[in-house]
């Protein structure tokens, strides 16, 4: 049987220069794959608040490990979204800016279990690209309510730092 997750995924890429993001953030340490939990957590916290003002607000997943180097139960990432600079935050709910500059943008249309094809995809259209990853942080921007989509499926940007070889 084929690993559903080995199937190809189609995906487009430009080089962009983003800008830098103001977020609210709850962390989750552990599988990336498991961060949903933080985000309900957000989006709880976010909604009393008014703060949810879509489509102005983005909802992103901040990366903060290699998981090729740190252990799986030691992931740490970042369930996110933009907020007005000098929002106020407490308790679980951090504030974090997230760097801007050039970055490789893939826009991917993906199930649930293809995350990991998605970001191995992304690497390896870099090889080739005359770029490399710098040490700012990665992310993926959420375009969509995957819940609401026919096939359930996430269409994202993959956000990864980039500068030239």
């Amino acid at each position: 049987m084929t690993d559903p997750s080995a199937r190809a995924i189609a995906m487009t890429v430009e080089v962009k220069e983003l800008p830098e993001l103001h977020v609210a953030c709850i962390r989750h340490v552990g599988s990336y794959n498991r961060i949903g939990s933080a985000f309900e957590k957000l989006m709880h916290w976010a909604g009393p608040r008014g703060l949810l003002r879509f489509p102005e607000t983005k909802v992103l997943a901040v990366y903060h490990d290699d998981p090729d180097v740190v252990e799986e139960a030691n992931l740490t990432s970042s369930a996110c979204i933009t907020v007005p600079t000098g929002t106020s935050v407490g308790g679980d709910v951090e504030a974090m800016t997230v760097p801007g500059g050039l970055f490789a943008v893939a826009h991917v249309e993906i199930a649930a279990d293809q995350f990991g094809a998605a970001w191995n995809a992304l690497m390896e259209w870099l090889a080739t690209s005359g770029y490399r990853p710098d040490d700012r942080m990665c992310y993926e921007v959420y375009l969509n309510d995957h819940e609401t989509h026919p096939e359930r499926k996430f269409i994202l940007d993959i956000c990864e730092p980039i500068r030239p070889l």
